[in-house]
């Protein structure tokens, strides 16, 4: 990793930005999380109110990248092989011929994927940890780059199935867009004409460049004692005396990729103790199962995430390889 190749990286994501912010306006911030999702070869799980541009942003992300997309609407009468694909007989052939699923896109978009049953919901989670799915027993690769967006609303919730823990996992970020400021509302309303605004987005990106980005983001330097940092925050998270269940090994895992693309994405060969604190809440919090009472209290897996920011201290020195043999 050079610094030639740190700042060309840099550059490169603040043209993404630029691009998809012309179709969500005033929502810098998510877009970077969502990015840096991408770059760190993970999910991404938006969940906000109807109306705030969820889909929008998920479109938008898959048409700056020049590469196949699709997007699945997820109902209750959803079977697995509507998401995966389905193998039939071919009489002319006389073989078994494999056809491809919406799963098989560079970006897919997943739709309230809480309408769905869980059994239809599960058929994403292969394909989201291995990158693959398997129809009678013959296992189909999906193509690289490959991210899933998934979208979900809070409210409206007769006829909907909650996510189960183990899927929620595999979600490396989860976040929300929320209601534009004045300034910005006032903007997209004298652009109201404009019906389609994810479809005036420009691809300016290819699809092997994004591999060739995530590469590069996963070849960041990040100093042991960070990773330090990220497994006492994972700890810390399990001692609390208002969880169920913390953050797991994969979610530290997770926070540790996801803490390389957003260092690189500022242009920095290495990360710093800074990155980790504004990836924790994004990345740990939609995996901890907060205790019912003290979530009928008001606590949030956010509170939680916070409450361990505020108790461990990140690191103030590197570790020095006489402090790693140790």
């Amino acid at each position: 990793m050079t610094q030639e190749q740190a700042t060309w990286f840099g550059d490169a994501f603040e043209r993404l930005v630029d691009n998809i912010d012309t179709a969500i306006v005033g929502k810098q911030e998510v877009i970077r999380l969502v990015l840096t999702t991408l770059f760190a070869q993970g999910h991404m799980l938006l969940e906000d109110f109807p109306g705030t541009g969820k889909t929008v942003l998920a479109k938008s992300l898959a048409r700056t990248i020049d590469g196949r997309t699709s997007r699945i609407q997820f109902t209750p009468d959803l079977l697995p092989s509507d998401v995966t694909g389905v193998t039939i007989y071919d009489q002319q052939k006389g073989e078994f011929e494999f056809h491809p699923g919406p799963v098989f896109a560079s970006i897919v978009l997943a739709d309230e994927i809480n309408r769905a049953s869980p059994k239809t919901q599960s058929a994403l989670l292969e394909v989201m940890e291995e990158g693959r799915v398997t129809v009678d027993g013959v296992r189909h690769e999906v193509p690289a780059p490959f991210m899933v967006i998934a979208t979900q609303n809070p409210v409206e919730q007769a006829g909907t199935y909650k996510l189960p823990e183990a899927q929620l996992d595999r979600f490396l970020m989860k976040s929300s867009l929320g209601y534009p400021d004045h300034d910005s509302t006032v903007r997209l309303l004298l652009d109201a004409a404009n019906r389609q605004r994810a479809e005036n987005v420009e691809p300016i990106l290819r699809a092997e460049n994004v591999v060739l980005m995530q590469d590069l983001a996963a070849r960041v330097h990040v100093d042991p004692s960070i990773m330090e940092y990220i497994a006492f925050l994972a700890t810390a998270t399990r001692g609390d005396g208002d969880v169920v269940l913390g953050v797991s090994v994969r979610g530290a895992l997770a926070l540790a990729r996801a803490v390389k693309a957003w260092a690189i994405s500022q242009g920095r060969t290495f990360a710093i103790p800074d990155d980790v604190r504004d990836l924790a809440v994004p990345a740990l919090a939609h995996r901890i199962i907060v205790d019912p009472d003290a979530e009928f209290a008001g606590t949030t897996g956010r509170d939680v995430v916070e409450r361990a920011l505020a108790q461990v201290q990140p690191p103030s020195r590197r570790t020095t390889e006489a402090d790693t043999v140790r």
